[in-house]
């Protein structure tokens, strides 16, 4: 699965699968989240105001997966009574690994430095829960670059 942002000027991702459009994200302008539409189903991402908690709702507000410890060196992503665990593979990287045991099995990676093209490869978990995690960890890159930018302004 692969992300690349819609334009420089706007958050916005449109995800394929093996070449085909599968959704698209869309950020949410003032707040960390923001909503995509799978197979015609609208999931919306929310996150608690530290950006730590995110959960994915579907149109009837019913939580369908969460995540916990965001921004965190190792943080989890539960979903259908499963639990899935991920690190952030350096503090330098913005790649997020899948891990299993002590074992990296998929990531979610920039394929460049600007973080126009996002690969998504996570072996095993749902194609909505894989964009769950897309939707997390391109929330999280934000809110980092957001913080560094303004912290850089004074």
């Amino acid at each position: 699965m692969e992300a690349r942002k819609i334009s420089a000027w706007k958050s916005d991702y449109v995800v394929t699968d093996r070449g085909r459009e599968i959704a698209t994200w869309d950020k949410s302008t003032w707040k960390s989240g923001g909503v995509f539409t799978l197979e015609g189903r609208r999931h919306t991402v929310r996150s608690n105001a530290w950006g730590t908690k995110y959960t994915m709702t579907d149109d009837s507000d019913v939580v369908l997966a969460s995540a916990e410890r965001v921004g965190r060196k190792r943080w989890s992503v539960s979903s259908g009574g499963r639990t899935y665990h991920f690190r952030r593979k350096s503090m330098w990287s913005g790649e997020e690994e899948l891990i299993l045991g002590d074992m990296r099995v998929g990531s979610v990676r920039k394929t460049n430095f600007w973080g126009n093209t996002v690969e998504v490869e996570l072996p095993g978990l749902p194609q909505s829960l894989q964009l769950f995690v897309l939707a997390v960890v391109l929330s999280k890159w934000a809110a980092e670059s957001s913080a560094a930018a303004s912290s850089g302004a004074g």
